[in-house]
């Protein structure tokens, strides 16, 4: 099975680009989330079936089960769609906003243990709001279709700004389930995401006190700290860049040592199409390989959001490349090791202080020191992510704050 940065990196990029559109109103939600594949090349014939069993533990030991509000919002079939508490599809309609201006679709805990759901074939998010409940609104989109509004947390206008809540990201359908934890966005509530299936894997589940342990680490970062919205969520740094609340040149120092590094030495980058050979000429990073390419220099929203001139086309040879680049400048890996991908953990985020101390606090905080702190996470495995071509459940929990 080839490294996840190998494959296809297209669904990456998807709900990225509506988390960028969101900071100025929420998301409406079109297509599947980013780290999540459709199908895996890896299959080997075994095909999931029918719907899948999904238990929603709360061991917040913080909150009751009648304070914990569900949501399965997503897409089915290319039309958005939400789950019902009875298992359901149903789509999403504007005659489900309320007088209120916006849809109830929450789905409430059993009083008390854990609580049985059930997840048809679809791609999506499951939301879990705490306290209060979230506010989604159905709108129409560009071709007059119902869609949804998805909760922007880190937009102060969002009317779920003051809401605590988190979600997992998944795709379900006859090849599979593949599904992660995602702090892309945002972190805000500890949550694991579970599969039996072929074997049990757990993935997600933040050390003893890891949650104010990421609070503290980002606050302690004089530029990040802007960034901690009390002790309700922090916001991705590239979020904070375009709310004003991180400095939008960030990187450019280090962008421009990687620029002059490589003016005199080579970048080699191994994907599974084969070694690209990259070196600086004019002003882009031009690589040779089994195909060409090239790159201009990114600004530091590009590297935050892994987009721009670090964007990753489904063509097989310039994503891989972005995507191994992507981690490259996030880890601060680029300058130190001009073989990439890294593979060493402890090689990651030491450029001090140009690193991502987001994703740097957000992968300490957890058991197996994975996590989803950027788009290009999953380069060399270091995803909050779990796949399986045959599974029998899945197990949603939040875990102690």
């Amino acid at each position: 099975m080839p490294p996840r940065h190998q494959r296809d990196v297209s669904r990456r990029k998807l709900l990225t680009a509506l988390a960028g559109a969101a900071v100025a109103a929420p998301a409406i939600a079109v297509i599947a989330p980013h780290a999540l594949a459709t199908s895996d090349p890896d299959d080997s014939g075994t095909k999931a079936g029918g719907a899948l069993p999904l238990t929603i533990v709360n061991n917040s030991g913080s909150f009751a089960n009648s304070s914990v509000h569900v949501y399965i919002v997503g897409n089915q079939d290319g039309k958005q769609v939400r789950v019902t508490p009875e298992g359901t599809v149903a789509p999403i309609s504007l005659s489900d906003n309320g007088a209120d201006g916006y849809t109830d679709y929450a789905i409430s805990l059993s009083g008390s243990g854990e609580t049985k759901l059930s997840l048809p074939y679809m791609s999506g998010r499951i939301y879990v709001a705490l306290g209060d409940k979230l506010k989604f609104k159905a709108v129409a989109d560009g071709d007059g279709n119902a869609a949804l509004q998805y909760p922007a947390g880190w937009v102060t206008s969002d009317p779920n700004y003051a809401v605590l809540h988190d979600c997992a990201e998944f795709t379900y359908n006859s090849s599979g389930m593949y599904c992660n934890t995602t702090m892309v966005d945002m972190f805000s509530v500890p949550l694991s995401i579970g599969l039996t299936g072929s074997k049990d894997q757990t993935v997600g589940t933040l050390r003893d006190g890891g949650r104010a342990q990421a609070f503290a680490a980002v606050a302690g970062i004089p530029e990040f700290a802007p960034l901690v919205v009390e002790d309700r969520r922090i916001i991705a740094p590239g979020h904070g860049l375009d709310a004003g609340i991180f400095d939008k040149d960030y990187f450019a120092p280090y962008i421009d040592e990687v620029w002059s590094t490589y003016t005199g030495k080579d970048l080699t980058v191994t994907t599974n199409a084969g070694v690209f050979t990259g070196r600086i000429r004019g002003e882009k990073f031009v690589f040779d390989g089994p195909a060409p390419v090239s790159f201009s220099k990114p600004t530091t929203r590009d590297v935050l959001f892994c987009d721009g001139n670090l964007a990753a086309p489904n063509d097989g040879t310039t994503g891989p490349v972005a995507a191994v680049l992507g981690a490259g400048f996030n880890r601060s890996t680029l300058i130190s090791a001009p073989a990439q991908p890294t593979t060493d953990p402890e090689a990651f985020y030491r450029s001090s202080p140009l690193t991502n101390h987001y994703a740097k606090a957000i992968h300490a905080a957890t058991v197996d020191g994975k996590a989803y702190g950027f788009a290009f996470d999953d380069v060399a495995d270091f995803a909050s992510y779990i796949q399986d071509t045959a599974p029998t459940g899945a197990r949603l929990t939040l875990t102690p704050f």
